[in-house]
């Protein structure tokens, strides 16, 4: 059973500890600037990239808008196709009904496809306490898995791990799981993929039952899409006789049109490739012809929640592409461990408080997460406005009890700021006392300063510059000075 993020501390202190790792560090940087070049490069070579963006957050709008719609389609063309479709309101309803399905068929093993919904329920772990083994399949996850770790990353979950790493974990424990790694077993991705290779085939031709999530979820046909690298998902969506997956019930797209435009969307900013090798699709049950038996488990788990919030909302129209994980000073930094969720990144710091609610220390600390610079926003292929919804979780944080010190500077500031005459009082009096202003501010200020310069303070305001001006005295019109002899219109 793999490690959870169960009592994992607040972001501040997760990263201060991350970013202590030298070797950490510089296995994020490089593979995440290896795949937001890739990314740059195909993107830029599509003259219509800014509306096939446009018209994907059109068609995550219009699902949101009309989710109770959609999802009642989604569930009569399912049904018509042969399967069943299972209702889940939180992560432990969604664990009941797939360890339900499971024992139902008798079998005490299944295969994965990699599935961010059944990370973020945890199922691996219900399962185990049912007694039911779980073995991922995706090439990362199954790295992350043998080597009791945790996701790190939404694309490449084991980005914190390299060669040397992986193949020290397969020696070590792939035994415990199956066929083992080879005894002469180098570093060699070529080599690394073999091992992995010959220990998954077994569970692919042994395995009875399978578990996925689901990329998309096409409403009118009841048509579920995984998109992949490696081709092992397609081998447990085709092999097994029972087929269950677990999807929030914010995958979905209306039409097969609109499946068209997240085909192109996806590839290049998660990959960075301009098509992903392996589209597996699947509508229902066919007799002779892959599961037999096929159950759709609609995920909300938060997401009703996060729906009503109109600025909130917009996180759930994420492709899970990571893209924004890729470009992030801070995800680069610190990884993905720090912030306590399956999530990580930008959009796991606006998605998990909305999710799992803003009451723990660790999960009021995530809007935090971030410098606000706006390049998750640049590159995200559905538009979400990431640095929009940090900062309204931040105000939820602070009226919700959260952040005392802050809440209190922003009551100060603006019993200040409402009143034209405190206001110039205040700006005279830091005129005054800029000599006395420290390099780094104490108390609370201190964690601001310890990555900032206090601004300088000009010794004379804009007001008071201004009303000077008005009456016809002061011997320099041209700017206020700065507090260093210099004046605006002297730069």
């Amino acid at each position: 059973m793999s490690a959870t993020f169960v009592g994992m501390p607040a972001f501040p202190a997760a990263a201060r500890a991350a970013t202590g790792d030298a070797q950490l560090r510089h296995n994020l940087r490089k593979a995440t600037h290896t795949i937001r070049d890739r990314r740059r490069a195909v993107v830029e070579e599509l003259d219509d990239w800014p509306r096939l963006r446009a018209a994907g957050r059109a068609v995550k709008d219009r699902v949101l808008r009309h989710l109770d719609h959609y999802l009642e389609r989604l569930e009569e063309a399912v049904t018509a196709a042969g399967g069943r479709v299972h209702w889940a309101a939180d992560a432990a309803e969604a664990n009941a009904i797939v360890t339900g399905l499971v024992r139902a068929t008798g079998e005490r093993e299944v295969v994965k496809v990699k599935s961010m919904a059944t990370q973020e329920i945890e199922l691996n772990e219900a399962l185990a306490a049912a007694g039911i083994t779980a073995y991922e399949t995706d090439l990362a996850e199954l790295i992350v898995q043998l080597g009791d770790d945790r996701p790190s990353h939404i694309l490449v979950p084991a980005i914190h791990r390299n060669r040397a790493e992986i193949r020290e974990i397969f020696r070590r424990t792939m035994s415990e799981w199956g066929v083992p790694a080879p005894d002469d077993l180098t570093d060699d991705p070529a080599a690394l993929a073999e091992a992995a290779r010959r220990h998954l085939r077994e569970k692919f031709l042994s395995a009875k039952v399978a578990v996925s999530g689901a990329n998309f979820a096409v409403a009118e046909t009841g048509s579920l899409v995984v998109l992949e690298s490696e081709g092992n998902g397609r081998m447990c969506l085709t092999l097994p006789r029972t087929l269950i997956s677990v999807v929030g019930i914010e995958k979905i797209v209306p039409t097969w049109a609109d499946l068209e435009v997240f085909l192109q969307l996806l590839p290049r900013s998660s990959t960075g490739e301009r098509m992903n090798p392996y589209t597996s699709v699947w509508s229902g049950v066919i007799p002779g012809d892959g599961p037999q038996e096929f159950h759709l488990v609609l995920l909300d788990n938060g997401r009703s929640a996060t729906l009503a919030d109109t600025v909130g909302r917009q996180a759930l129209r994420c492709i899970r592409c990571s893209a924004c994980l890729n470009i992030c000073p801070v995800y680069e930094r610190a990884g993905g461990h720090a912030y306590g969720s399956v999530y990580p990144g930008p959009i796991g710091a606006i998605l998990t408080p909305q999710l799992r609610g803003t009451t723990t220390e660790l999960d009021a600390s995530l809007p935090y997460a971030s410098s606000l610079c706006g390049a998750c926003y640049e590159v995200c292929p559905v538009a979400i406005d990431i640095p929009e919804v940090l900062v309204h979780l931040r105000e939820r944080v602070a009226s919700g009890g959260g952040h005392t010190a802050e809440r209190a500077a922003m009551a100060a500031a603006g019993w200040v700021l409402n009143d034209d005459r405190r206001l110039g009082l205040a700006q005279r009096a830091a005129g005054r006392m800029r000599g006395l202003v420290p390099r780094r501010l104490p108390g609370p200020g201190a964690a601001w300063t310890d990555t900032r310069d206090v601004p300088a303070i000009p010794a004379e305001s804009f007001r008071d510059w201004w009303a000077t001006r008005e009456r016809g005295g002061g011997p320099d019109a041209r700017g206020p000075a700065d507090g260093r002899g210099r004046t605006e219109g002297g730069r």
